[in-house]
């Protein structure tokens, strides 16, 4: 009887690299696809993730030079791994701040104009929040994908690993520090969003209450909340266009943020 051996060509060694190598590849797409804003919403399967995380990885591995196995192994494998873990969620977060700008701004604009009512179940989170919060969100991944947001983040994430080679051990302190200036960008891009639609609907409540003050046989609720509603819906439709600008400005200051992050910027 013929051995029951290995397929020719193919053996056990060979294939125990080839899987660390594809694992310690895709680590580092796949942490980043769960946390990213546009990819690790609930509307994107977590096994449709781990596939295109691991087809990613699989083309990494067959253009970017990774060190011998024994190299690797020579230090602890459980730090690598949490290496690679750390940067494709911590990049992932970065941009999730930042993107929660426009729910944030949706969330202040629905409680201004008294539209905080009107809130659904989000897709992307699994929690309630306004619908305009969910629109601005929809705008802004929308205009995200438009200007191929998408294949610049993970061009950059590709070059991330001439900048933060696997098995090499470096500083992350402007990782950590992109934390913090996600949250600027979330706080200011906000503001810039809701100040203008805040403003003005401040100007329509005080003129509702001059109104009810002259002729108070107007009740506020049957007069100043419709009145509120109509000047929320004309200043959200004459306000589009500001606020394309505002989210096509969010978008450039996440990609100024993620850049340095992932690329040596002494290499051009």
């Amino acid at each position: 009887m013929n051995e029951l051996g290995a397929l020719p060509g193919l053996e056990f060694q060979e294939l125990f690299t080839f899987f660390i190598l594809l694992l310690l590849a895709s680590l580092r797409v796949g942490s980043f696809l769960i946390s990213a804003p546009f990819f690790g919403g609930r509307m994107v399967p977590l096994q449709i993730r781990i596939v295109f995380s691991f087809c990613l990885g699989f083309w990494i591995l067959g253009t970017v030079k990774f060190p011998d196995l024994s190299i690797l192994l020579s230090v602890s494998l459980i730090p690598l791994v949490l290496q690679e873990i750390f940067i494709g969620l911590t990049v992932g977060m970065v941009m999730t701040i930042c993107f929660a700008a426009a729910s944030l701004a949706g969330e202040k604009i629905a409680a201004t104009s008294g539209l905080a009512f009107a809130s659904q179940v989000d897709p992307t989170g699994g929690g309630q929040s306004p619908v305009i919060s969910q629109i601005l969100i929809l705008f802004l991944i929308l205009t995200f994908f438009a200007i191929n947001g998408h294949l610049i983040v993970l061009s950059l994430l590709y070059k991330s690993f001439d900048f933060y080679p696997v098995g090499e051990f470096t500083e992350y302190g402007n990782l950590v520090g992109a934390g913090i200036a996600a949250s600027d960008i979330l706080f200011k891009s906000a503001a810039i969003i809701v100040l203008p639609i805040v403003v003005v609907l401040l100007f329509v409540n005080v003129s509702i209450g001059f109104i009810t003050k002259s002729a108070p046989q107007l009740n506020l609720f049957s007069f100043g909340f419709p009145m509120t509603l109509i000047g929320a819906f004309f200043i959200l439709f004459y306000s589009v266009d500001a606020i394309a600008f505002a989210l096509k400005d969010l978008i450039q200051n996440i990609l100024d943020l993620v850049i340095p992050l992932l690329v040596d910027q002494r290499d051009g």
